[in-house]
């Protein structure tokens, strides 16, 4: 049951009983605390003094289920992405021993991104607000101060001029440290991409249950946003660790094991940010004296503006014969030195996400419910489909030939055959695939093996 705040004084009529009734009703009431209180597990809430919180010991068991015997705990992550904010709640119970598993996940999300208030930080705080009304909602009042209440900021403000960030990320702040749930100094940051391939790996990973048990075979992991675009696998293959460059390996450690990941984010490679750059304008900045953007992945008779990252270009097609190859052309420009291929990644199973998923779904590749796979193959096969239809009939959507001709050519460009089966899903046991959940998952391990290592 969830514990309701005294918040006023509750007049009551006096009522008087027998003297024996209330002995009674005391000796019994006082059995029922103690049993209660012996049955109930320790309930280990996390914090590290490197976060400026702390950590408490609480009897708790889990309100209204019967997981006997199981730790109960929460955490919460909010996802600051470049179109929009998203909160996850996730509850977990953890067996004596064994690994935790993800019981319940509460998600919802609004737009337009935080970034969209970078010249007027204050109506922030009204989402974040609403935001953190359905984690209130959805936890039990007594594990309120014990649940970990974090945000992470990706693309979208890692694209914002420093100081607009840092102002927007403070203003965040101030919203959850008046919030009951359990800050620290880190609560607030701007997620680097390593992180978010990294936090996503592990979301994979733990839902297909690969962390559960050791030395069983992972999956990798390809998520494109709108801003960047992350590859991590777990390479087996030691030429894979002695060919990779600077700044696309990264150690992990979780459940007191150490992976050594293949992992980089491509900052400007994400879908929104590759329209732009095919398009031919610049990232954040007006097309010189309005100038209207033409591109042959666009049909011939499209003539509209589109708006990226606060800024309205004008937009139109160009009249020509074999579209596709000339989309393909200027796409391999935008690409060109810009991935690293490495050879281990094709003999990898690898789940895809995001826009991915979505452009897989509306092209009729995958079922848009249920998701599904297919081949790399299948990317280029449906853009070459709508590009050329777009010779002789105006299109359902004016960037689908744009946006399946990159997604083709970025695979290719990771190294992936075409006959390279990819598992697409937006749900895995019925819980988002983003890496909200390996983010705040690791985030409670680290926190958990800073106190370990302080007692």
């Amino acid at each position: 049951m969830r514990k309701i705040p005294n918040h006023g004084t509750l007049r009551m009529t006096k009522v008087a009983y027998p003297l024996g009734l209330c002995v009674g009703l005391f000796i019994y009431v006082a059995y029922i605390k103690w049993h209660r209180a012996s049955a109930a597990q320790a309930f280990l809430t996390i914090a590290g003094a490197a976060s400026g919180a702390r950590w408490t010991q609480q009897a708790f068991s889990s309100p209204g289920s019967a997981t006997h015997g199981h730790e109960v705990f929460y955490g919460i992550m909010f996802d600051a992405g470049s179109t929009g904010t998203r909160i996850h709640v996730f509850q977990f119970a953890r067996p004596p021993g064994e690994t935790p598993t993800l019981t319940h996940e509460t998600f919802k999300a609004l737009k337009p991104g935080l970034s969209a208030y970078a010249d007027d930080v204050e109506k922030s705080a009204q989402g974040i607000q609403e935001l953190l009304n359905v984690a209130k909602q959805h936890i039990p009042y007594d594990f309120w101060k014990a649940t970990p209440l974090v945000l992470k900021a990706t693309a979208g403000l890692r694209l914002l001029p420093g100081e607009k960030a840092q102002k927007l990320l403070q203003k965040v702040k101030e919203v959850f440290m008046a919030s009951p749930f359990l800050v620290g100094d880190d609560c607030v940051s701007i997620m680097n991409g390593t992180d978010e391939g990294v936090s996503a790996w592990i979301t994979v990973n733990f839902l297909t249950g690969s962390l559960k048990t050791p030395g069983s075979s992972s999956v990798g992991m390809l998520d494109l946003g709108g801003g960047s675009t992350q590859i991590t696998f777990l390479p087996r293959v030691e030429g894979t660790l002695q060919a990779s460059p600077p700044g696309h390996l990264t150690a992990l450690q979780m459940f007191n094991r150490t992976y050594k990941l293949y992992s980089h984010s491509y900052l400007g490679l994400g879908l929104m940010s590759a329209r732009l750059a095919i398009l031919g304008g610049v990232e954040g900045k007006p097309a010189e004296n309005d100038k209207e953007l033409v591109s042959p992945c666009l049909s011939p008779r499209f003539r509209g503006e589109w708006e990226h990252a606060e800024v309205t270009y004008r937009i139109s097609g160009q009249k020509a014969v074999g579209l596709y190859e000339l989309c393909a052309s200027r796409v391999s420009e935008v690409l060109r030195n810009k991935v690293h291929r490495t050879e281990e990644a094709q003999h990898v199973d690898f789940y895809a996400f995001s826009y991915y998923y979505d452009l897989a779904a509306s092209s009729g590749l995958i079922d848009a419910e249920k998701g599904g796979s297919l081949v790399v193959g299948d990317f280029e096969i449906a853009a070459k489909y709508v590009c050329r239809t777009l010779e002789t009939q105006p299109p359902s959507s004016p960037f689908a030939c744009m946006d399946l001709t990159y997604i083709s050519l970025l695979l290719h460009e990771f190294g992936f055959p075409g006959d390279k089966v990819l598992k697409l899903a937006r749900k895995i046991d019925n819980v988002e695939t983003s890496w909200a959940l390996g983010a705040i998952f690791h985030y409670i391990d680290s926190l958990k093996r800073q106190k370990v290592a302080a007692l």
